[in-house]
């Protein structure tokens, strides 16, 4: 990651509301539905070696409701008869039984070791399947949807080792060639890992082609590559071009590199490894900046050129290219700097700064060949600069205007489980990380699709709020861009102890989460009042309120899947299909 571009997340203010009061719970009745299943959901429960959180996140916590991006209101699940169910809806009040849209060729009760089914859609009229046992299936679905005739066809499936689950995939066009990158996800035993939970986590992308010969069309496999990490990402998408792959995870990922690259990969560390000394050492005060190169025997005060400018150094021996050369961090008096050669054989030089009491965080801008040596006195000042932030005690000097912190002000919902999550962009080719963000304290939180044709986005906390982010794998100057926010869902999130799904509607009319059982949580984004409302402790009135909305299940049974469109929220339990009305069609 050395090479990478350390990026940031830019939010747009006109999309905060740093006045949002907060959300009303309102108890306006919510149109809920329900289709009891002929058969049972193809759960699947974790088994005794499955015993460690990665496990619980990846296949544990599975969704088993999969909802079409690209037909709206059209929700996929398996049951336990290896059948593909399709529910589609054009009209809440006359919902027609789930149908079967394709049955899974292999007998999923034999595999001992198998995972849950999962299906992603990669395309308005192209399907990934997976059985759960390690074998991979590329559907041809045609339209989706509405289509009483749907039929599904393999176009090609293949045993691709342990089994896993998808995590993504895209369909795409290069070369003039159909081409599709689906992800999988594993979570397998590793015997090195001794003092660690025993396991890691692997992605493998692969990415298969319709190739002809002769005259016969088929799909074949034409790459794959393995990414390797310690723990479950908590989003993981390929671009829509095929070109790259973007993962948020709490410990980075990397490439298997083959046996070329570790040859490549040896050569570097023995570079590093050879690493000289640094070419000069310096040091500064308020005043002043001294620098420090030590130099061969046969050098004399004739051999050593030093020129100096306002804002520029440069220092020749001999005949030779400058050894110091470049823009200085800051301006100096070069008409009273100095030099001098010592008795060790060193160059010592004295700069005098022209901005006093300033420090410089480097010498020559962009130069890393120096080392800086600060001074004992100088750590001990910006020690008992910072004490105020560090304090163990609650507080030392009340007169100070800086408080220390106290971690005990915070409340057990602002606490993460993980702190340090990154995100990361990866490159297809060169199979390097080319843009990398630093997540620190914005939790994740969930994914959407908004458009099928971009890449999902990814919900995160920032501070109280929860902000909606979209990937333009296309735009490098804007490739996260903030499209929406959710105020105060990331605080209210954290207070759901049994949360188990969130998820948002495309248009992020509204967000939701259910809890393991019957209860769903509903938060609208606000909306102009109908009739005039005061504030009555500020006398002031009320443009518009964001209201929550609560609804219960009528069912004991665990909530499976979880998915969210414009109009109406799907809700998966063992043995019935729910569906809530949040919003009119129009």
């Amino acid at each position: 990651m050395a090479g990478a571009a350390h990026c940031s997340l830019q939010a747009k203010r006109l999309l905060l509301d740093p006045k949002f009061e907060g959300y009303k719970l309102s108890l306006e009745p919510l149109a809920c539905y329900q289709l009891g299943l002929d058969a049972a959901v193809a759960e699947v429960q974790l088994h005794d070696d499955q015993y460690t959180l990665d496990h619980m996140r990846a296949f544990g916590m599975y969704n088993y409701l999969h909802l079409d991006s690209w037909y709206q209101n059209n929700v996929y699940y398996v049951d336990q008869f290896g059948r593909i169910m399709n529910l589609s809806v054009t009209l809440d009040t006359a919902l027609h039984k789930p149908r079967e849209v394709f049955r899974l060729p292999s007998d999923l009760t034999a595999c001992d070791n198998r995972l849950c089914a999962s299906i992603h859609f990669s395309s308005p009229t192209q399907v990934t399947l997976s059985d759960g046992t390690g074998r991979l299936y590329l559907i041809k679905s045609g339209k989706r949807g509405n289509n009483a005739s749907e039929k599904w066809e393999i176009m090609f499936n293949e045993e691709l080792g342990s089994p896993f689950i998808i995590a993504h995939s895209v369909s795409f066009v290069k070369s003039d060639t159909n081409s599709v990158a689906v992800l999988l996800l594993r979570v397998e035993k590793d015997e090195l890992d001794t003092k660690g939970s025993g396991f890691h986590v692997t992605l493998e992308w692969v990415t298969i082609a319709e190739i002809s010969k002769e005259g016969v069309h088929k799909y074949e496999i034409i790459k794959r590559r393995v990414l390797q990490g310690k723990s479950v990402p908590h989003y993981a998408a390929i671009e829509q071009s095929g070109d790259g792959l973007m993962i948020v995870s709490h410990k980075p990922f990397k490439f298997m590199e083959s046996e070329s690259d570790k040859l490549e990969e040896n050569d570097d560390t023995k570079v590093l490894n050879e690493k000289k000394d640094p070419l000069y050492y310096w040091q500064q005060t308020e005043d002043d900046v001294t620098i420090t190169v030590h130099l061969s025997q046969d050098i004399t005060k004739d051999d050593i050129k030093v020129h100096f400018s306002p804002d520029n150094i440069c220092v020749t021996l001999r005949d030779q290219p400058p050894l110091m050369e470049g823009k200085l961090y800051s301006s100096v008096d070069h008409e009273s700097c100095t030099w001098i050669i010592r008795e060790n054989k060193s160059l010592e030089i004295s700069l005098i700064k022209k901005n006093e009491g300033s420090r410089w965080p480097e010498l020559i801008v962009g130069d890393t060949r120096g080392e800086f040596i600060m001074d004992p006195s100088q750590c001990s000042e910006i020690a008992e600069s910072l004490m105020h932030l560090t304090s163990e005690v609650m507080n030392p000097n009340p007169e100070k205007e800086k408080p220390p912190c106290n971690a005990q002000e915070l409340e057990e919902c602002d606490a993460f489980l993980e702190d340090g999550a990154s995100l990361c962009r990866f490159d297809g080719d060169t199979l390097k990380v080319t843009h990398i963000i630093n997540l620190g304290s914005n939790q994740y939180l969930f994914s959407v699709v908004v458009n099928p044709r971009e890449m999902p986005c990814f919900c995160l906390r920032h501070d109280v709020d929860a902000l909606l982010w979209q990937p333009h794998s296309d735009q490098p100057e804007n490739m996260w861009e903030h499209i929406a926010t959710f105020n105060a869902l990331g605080y209210v999130q954290a207070s759901k102890q049994d949360k188990k799904f969130m998820a948002c509607a495309p248009d992020y009319s509204y967000a939701a989460l259910c809890e393991c059982l019957r209860r769903v949580f509903i938060y609208r984004q606000p909306t102009p009042l109908a009739t005039v409302l005061y504030n009555r402790k500020e006398g002031r009135q009320v443009g518009q309120v964001a209201k929550q909305l609560v609804a219960t299940l009528e069912s004991n049974d665990p909530i499976l899947g979880f998915q969210a469109t414009n109009e109406r929220l799907f809700v998966l339990t063992t043995k019935t299909l729910f569906l809530i009305k949040v919003n009119s069609g129009n």
